[in-house]
């Protein structure tokens, strides 16, 4: 670890668990420990910085499970539910997490959720029946998630409802992913399938070539089941990376063989990068009657555009959001990501007033994520970002901004070794959400993906991802699309099996 420019060793936290043989329940008490220590190991040592001592008993139909740390001891009583294991589990889990806040003085608001979708679990309560109180009441007492988090939730499932009203009964129409696989350069954050254009130019072509064939074959059988498409979102990658010829081509190919503006709720192209962003390139999504684009500053400092790899200016951003606005888009996202390198409360309110003079219709907050892919975390010593202290800081600070400038939070997720242990967030004006990135968060219908690396989710819990590599992708997108749609067919005949 780099602290002021000085390497720091970071030090295990040896931790001994006694009175629990259960690997699952290890491993996730492993998980929670993320939340408190950079890095720990459970029953791994021979010396011990922390001893947790466990014991249990059956009271009936309740299962009571104490904890003791040094002097401290907690005790849960839950009611076994049907599945008794994950009543165990959740038992000791929780108590496991009142020791650690008490021993560290941190109190981890998203308690034991650690899946990536939290509103996908009140979506589910609520097609059970369940109100709002029994939601919370439930979530305080079987995941100890605050209040803060609760009502977050509850905010945005219920406002998902007022954008999408059948959001809870689509999942026989699909929506369509298109991943385009370049970009101008590669950011050191990302871990998507993206290769920088210049060295990789020549493969754009037969991509693209591969890729049209792909849509007709999907576009086919969409149509021969006549499939109502929801929303279809072209990423990537930066998918304005193509030029606007190439760009027509794959527009054209998608209207005749999948479904054209006006017959889907929402279409999105990904301009993220704003040094591919053209005039003819608005020009022409503008024509073929684009709903919604994305431009990305990521920051708005220069300094971090510089460490983090993306080649273009702030002032790019600037130039090329007014150009779009000055073609008539009028819903245009931007993210940004909190907790870059060398970034901090400072660096974030100035970026801040620069979404405020610019006021884009949505704002996605994204707080960064330290995945095991990304050149920032393979190279983790070489950068310097802010404490847990200061994200969770920062993180109000775009809570507070976005409540100030009527930004509703309309969409919500959480990763693996995400910053803070927090959340990223899509904000947007009434009326400017994203309907795909609310499909594609609660899994509420079939998403097929397109391109290279796209992976398509379905709604019985399986998916199937496309290569990653060009030339795999190139040589293989026939098998790969005739599986996509065997595996939509068993979809659409069994039904939803992966709701909660």
């Amino acid at each position: 670890m780099l602290r002021n420019g000085v390497h720091i060793m970071t030090e295990v936290v040896n931790i001994k668990v006694e009175g629990v043989v259960d690997e699952l329940i290890l491993n996730s008490m492993q998980v929670l420990n993320q939340a408190f220590y950079q890095a720990s190991a459970i029953n791994q040592a021979e010396e011990y910085a922390l001893v947790f001592e466990f014991q249990e008993e059956v009271d009936g139909d309740y299962l009571v499970v104490t904890g003791t740390l040094k002097d401290d001891t907690q005790t849960i009583k839950r009611q076994f539910e049907v599945n008794e294991s994950k009543t165990r589990k959740y038992a000791y889990l929780a108590v496991y997490l009142l020791l650690l806040q008490r021993e560290t003085g941190r109190v981890q608001s998203w308690g034991l959720l650690n899946g990536m979708r939290p509103t996908k679990l009140v979506h589910g309560m609520k097609k059970r029946g369940f109100t709002d109180q029994e939601i919370k009441d439930y979530m305080q007492e079987e995941y100890l998630v605050s209040d803060e988090k609760i009502n977050l939730l509850l905010e945005v499932a219920n406002h998902q409802l007022k954008v999408i009203p059948d959001l809870h009964t689509i999942q026989n129409e699909v929506s369509i992913y298109i991943g385009i696989p370049f970009c101008p350069t590669r950011c050191a954050y990302c871990t998507f399938p993206a290769y920088a254009h210049g060295p990789f130019k020549k493969w754009v072509d037969p991509f693209l070539e591969a890729l049209l064939e792909e849509i007709k074959i999907v576009g086919a059988f969409i149509k021969e089941r006549q499939l109502a498409v929801t929303s279809i979102y072209f990423g990537g990658g930066t998918a304005t990376t193509l030029t606007a010829e190439q760009f027509e081509k794959l527009l054209i190919t998608v209207y005749e063989n999948i479904a054209n503006s006006q017959e889907v709720r929402e279409i999105t192209v990904e301009a993220g990068r704003p040094d591919t962003i053209t005039p003819e390139k608005l020009e022409l999504l503008k024509r073929y009657n684009i709903h919604r684009i994305s431009i990305n500053p990521q920051s708005f400092q220069q300094k971090t555009l510089d460490e983090i790899g993306r080649h273009h200016t702030v002032e790019d951003v600037i130039k090329k959001y007014y150009m779009a606005k000055e073609h008539g888009f009028d819903n245009i996202n931007m993210d940004l990501i909190v907790g870059l390198p060398n970034e901090g409360k400072e660096d974030l309110a100035y970026s801040l007033e620069q979404i405020e003079k610019l006021q884009p219709e949505s704002l996605t907050v994204h707080m960064l994520a330290f995945k095991r892919s990304s050149k920032i975390t393979q190279n983790r010593g070489l950068y310097t970002t802010a404490s847990k202290e200061e994200l969770q800081e920062m993180g109000q600070m775009t809570y507070d901004f976005a409540a100030a400038h009527d930004y509703i939070p309309y969409y919500l997720y959480r990763q693996k070794n995400i910053s803070g242990n927090m959340e990223n967030i899509g904000y947007s004006k009434v009326g400017q959400e994203s309907i795909y990135n609310i499909l594609i968060m609660e899994e509420a219908q079939n998403i097929l993906g397109l391109g290279v690396g796209a992976s398509s989710k379905y709604l019985i819990g399986t998916s199937v991802h496309n290569p990653k590599d060009l030339k795999t992708y190139i040589d293989s997108y026939q098998t790969y699309a005739t599986k996509k749609i065997e595996t939509l067919i068993e979809s659409l005949e069994i039904g939803d099996t992966h709701a909660n």
